[in-house]
């Protein structure tokens, strides 16, 4: 396709002159023709943001790593597995794997039997400090029973007092059910219920 140099038109490139002006074409002006639409056609792609620089791609590639590698790095590490949070009330760590293998049988008295039991563990294990952390904790049963007690005889009288004291002691029986098989399980716990009582810590 030529384009005239006269008046702008546009003709086949086999014509030797404008139809719509005579000017004639020679090849001079057909290869200057075909470098200004080259360069037309440049600057339209300079233009419209194509990306006619290789370096664009390659700047572009390595903003998108740039992100991914912070977004990488502040992702958690779940390399080590899951993160687990230590129960502030199993003591079981503070106790030797000896102490507990040697004392775990004194140890279920003590809920078994009562202030019977209580009194057994403190004569047949007197040193184990693992039979000393349950012994605490029967006791804590025990404070718990005399206050019921003592609150129960002042106020039978109104049937609802009784009722929930006895309705109590179903709960802590189950509690010492829950903590003589956490002693099965070689275990040093603080009883549900029983350790949300501040004044008994």
């Amino acid at each position: 396709m030529k384009i005239c140099p006269g008046c702008g038109s546009a003709m086949e490139d086999s014509a030797a002159f404008c139809t719509k002006c005579g000017t004639k074409f020679n090849n001079n002006s057909a290869e200057n023709t075909s470098s200004t639409e080259n360069t037309q056609n440049t600057g339209t792609a300079a233009d419209s943001g194509t990306a006619c620089n290789p370096n664009n791609g390659a700047y572009t590639n390595a903003a998108n790593n740039n992100h991914t590698n912070q977004a990488y790095n502040q992702a958690p590490n779940y390399q080590n597995g899951p993160v687990y949070v230590a129960d502030p009330y199993d003591h079981t760590a503070e106790f030797t794997a000896k102490d507990i293998s040697d004392n775990k049988v004194i140890a279920m008295l003590v809920y078994l039997l009562g202030t019977m039991g209580i009194i057994i563990a403190l004569l047949g294990a007197h040193s184990s400090p693992y039979a000393a952390f349950h012994v605490r904790q029967a006791l804590k049963f025990t404070v718990i029973y005399v206050l019921m007690g003592i609150i129960t005889v002042f106020l039978f009288w109104t049937l609802i007092v009784p009722l929930a004291a006895l309705l109590a002691i179903l709960v802590l029986f189950v509690v010492k059910i829950i903590c003589f098989f956490s002693i099965c399980k070689g275990q040093a716990k603080e009883p549900p219920i029983i350790r949300s009582f501040g004044f008994l810590r």
